[in-house]
């Protein structure tokens, strides 16, 4: 059930955290050693390479099906805690917003199973093949917002949710989409700290497979944001009122 190690392609993409989201309209995003100083000269613009850090893409993993519905609540009644996501796209050249990108994303419900695969993680469960599964186009700012539950796991893999980035795509009459290029295949990330505390919860608690940690994954090489680490902020006092992640992610819309 382990997903693939190995690279699905060998373009370079870029993930800038969500720090560099702000700057995005500017092109260009101060360094935090910076910050107070471009605060105060506004027109001071740093080289791209204090911005950006380029990343290999990571695999696609064995649980993709195409024809995802083209929808910004993935959830599908599923119960766990509330996830926001926030992923703004850029061009990995000039930094600048890619507009009409569908972002689409796919993952695991709470006990780790996938839509149409479900009892692959050893719980049965109804199946309709959509749940945790959908996309949408991003805005002229760049940014795809999409609102879901946060993952479980399953055997072998830390918590994660699977990305691709497409352009140039026609959607469909149907609630899909066709055609259009596939720019980035990647995968976001959780912090251990709080996906411990997540875990404590129903009915994530309920899920017996053992879970492997971030540090332990074989897929996630420990370069925070550039390796696709989302910025996580509570939506409230406790863990059970959920959490928005951030990430910027730039890509080469011409790959």
């Amino acid at each position: 059930m382990t997903d693939s190690t190995a690279p699905i392609g060998r373009r370079r993409i870029l993930i800038a955290g969500s720090a560099a989201a702000a700057a995005v309209g500017l092109g260009v995003a101060a360094t935090a050693g910076r910050a107070e100083a471009e605060a105060e000269s506004p027109r001071v613009a740093p080289a791209a390479a204090t911005v950006c850090t380029l990343t290999k893409e990571l695999t696609e993993g064995p649980y993709y099906l195409e024809h995802a519905l083209v929808r910004s609540d993935v959830s599908e009644g599923k119960p766990g805690i509330p996830l926001q996501l926030a992923l703004t796209v850029v061009d990995n050249a000039t930094c600048a917003p890619l507009n009409k990108a569908l972002v689409e994303i796919w993952y695991c419900d709470a006990l780790g199973e996938y839509s149409g695969f479900v009892g692959n993680n050893g719980h049965q469960e109804p199946d309709n093949g959509k749940f945790l599964r959908g996309g949408v186009l991003t805005g002229s700012d760049g940014i795809a917002k999409l609102t879901g539950i946060y993952p479980g796991w399953y055997r072998g893999r830390c918590i994660h949710i699977h990305l691709k980035v497409h352009t140039d795509v026609t959607l469909t009459s149907d609630g899909s989409f066709t055609g259009g290029n596939e720019i980035h295949t990647g995968q976001l990330f959780f912090s251990e700290t709080v996906t411990q505390a997540v875990a404590k919860l129903s009915p994530y608690s309920t899920n017996t497979v053992p879970r492997t940690t971030l540090n332990a994954d074989g897929i996630y090489d420990g370069g925070g944001a550039a390796s696709g680490l989302l910025t996580l902020t509570a939506l409230g006092s406790s863990p059970s009122a959920g959490y928005k992640g951030t990430l910027t992610v730039g890509v080469d819309p011409d790959a």
